[in-house]
């Protein structure tokens, strides 16, 4: 199985692919398989168009020197660590206080990038970069480092510098701090200026034994495989002794953990996937057929999963922002061994997003939530609705169908919650006032509904000839 990891920041992000060793996983109950054999690595920085690749070796190199370069940037302490030529592919020259040369030594350089050696045969590649740059490449390797699925017997040891021996000054930490945009990043400020112990980044995992070791060398990827990626949740378990039969795609993975059947909820995954998916998929005049994926999703609405159903999917990942809405290990509190739902998803060749849950709903679905019952009271907010909504649309339609909505209010009547019934009313919503009246209480368009006192349901019908119909809600169709 190809396994895709990513750590994403602004200006910098680390993808690795490669593949669980099945003589060594032991977890494949778990939702989230172990990438214990790296394949391929890549660094993709901002101002570059191509990105840094690699092996093993390559990537080790980088997350050594990076880390050395780091410490030494913030402690003005040399650390040889950034800078053996000798031994290491990856090094870094400190140009001045807000530049930092990135130098690669390998067997050729990739278009796009400069090389200042005389050398023809093996010319490193040099990148110059920013102090902002260098420290969103110093958090995407923290966040490879805090993901315990992800290589776990590669550890990196820091060690602090004495107090004596730090030339840096005040000044020079009020500029790097703005600069270094996360958490991690700011810890290994610390640990630089020996002000908190450093962190066990991660514990050193037991080596397998010599027939592990010799199995675990004979695993390469298929010739032919493209990378199918099903990143997701890291979840803690203890581990076990026993092995387990690889995980191939998300059916095999539901042999080991439940799947989410209900209806209701499927129903509001499934607006919490179109609600991530949809403003993110900007590109979407380039599709020349159909991509289908099946997704898993987590309770919180969480993409821990994809796989590409037909050959243009897998192929045309990348023309999808599916990469970017994969749960980040580093982001989000562990998962451990979660009930997942599937879903179908197309980005057809119009542009249009198609979100339904993998086996369709075995019974119609119902709204989650307590619900305002007493006929008095809903009817007066059925009036106060109709009001509210048709002093605020104006216009003239440009739709040519019904646009059904169902809509949730409180007992002030004030709107707690939207729903698109119809594809036209998912392409239309902006020519309707809901969108705006419930990102002017809530700040924004795609929030989570306010489910936690009971409301009143209603199905609205924006209709072509500019007529609005407002009546209670009598369920899903």
């Amino acid at each position: 199985m190809n396994i895709q990891r990513k750590y994403s920041l602004p200006n910098c992000t680390l993808l690795l692919e490669g593949l669980s060793d099945v003589t060594r996983a032991a977890h494949f109950q778990e939702m989230r398989p172990e990438l214990s054999i790296l394949v391929n690595a890549e660094c993709y920085l901002s101002g570059y168009n191509q990105p840094l690749t690699g092996g093993r070796e390559f990537f080790e190199s980088l997350v050594r020197a990076v880390s050395g370069y780091a410490q030494e940037f913030l402690s003005s302490v040399p650390n040889p660590q950034a800078h053996n030529q000798e031994s290491e592919l990856v090094e870094f020259q400190k140009i001045d206080s807000n530049r930092h040369r990135l130098i690669i030594h390998s067997e050729g350089t990739p278009e796009g990038f400069e090389s200042h050696s005389n050398n023809s045969k093996r010319p490193p590649i040099e990148i110059d970069l920013n102090t902002v740059q260098l420290f969103d490449l110093v958090e995407a390797v923290d966040q490879f480092f805090a993901d315990t699925q992800t290589l776990p017997e590669l550890s990196l040891e820091l060690q602090p510098v004495t107090r004596r021996y730090g030339g840096a000054s005040q000044a020079l930490i009020r500029q790097v701090v703005p600069a270094a945009v996360g958490v991690s990043s700011l810890a290994v400020a610390a640990i630089a200026f020996n002000l908190i112990p450093p962190p066990q980044m991660r514990p050193p995992q037991p080596k397998p034994d010599e027939q592990t070791s010799s199995t675990t060398k004979s695993i390469t990827p298929p010739a032919s495989a493209a990378p199918t990626p099903i990143a997701a949740a890291t979840p803690t378990p203890t581990p076990t002794a026993s092995a387990k039969p690889e995980v191939k795609d998300l059916e095999a993975l539901l042999n080991t953990v439940s799947e989410i059947t209900d209806p209701s909820q499927l129903r509001a995954l499934n607006r919490q996937v179109y609600n991530q998916v949809h403003p993110a998929w900007t590109n979407r005049s380039r599709l020349q057929q159909d991509l289908i994926y099946r997704l898993g999703v987590a309770a919180d609405g969480a993409i821990v999963g994809y796989k590409a159903v037909n050959k243009e999917a897998n192929q045309g990942v990348g023309q999808t922002p599916l990469p970017n809405l994969l749960y980040n290990p580093a982001n989000r509190a562990p998962i451990s061994n979660e009930p997942i739902a599937q879903f179908r998803l197309v980005f057809t060749t119009q542009g249009v997003l198609q979100v339904s849950p993998w086996r369709g709903y075995a019974r119609t679905p119902e709204v989650v939530g307590a619900k305002i019952t007493d006929s008095n009271i809903t009817k007066g907010l059925n009036q106060k609705l109709y009001n509210t909504v048709r002093q605020t649309w104006s216009g003239t339609p440009t739709f040519t169908r019904d646009l059904k909505y169902r809509v949730a209010v409180n007992k002030a009547g004030v709107i707690a919650d939207y729903e698109p019934l119809n594809q036209v009313a998912f392409d239309y919503f902006r020519e309707t006032p809901l969108p705006k009246m419930f990102n002017d209480i809530y700040g924004s368009n795609v929030a989570a509904p306010n489910n936690k006192e009971p409301l009143a349901h209603f199905q609205v019908i924006f209709k072509p000839s500019g007529k609005l119909e407002v009546t209670p809600w009598q369920g899903y169709q």
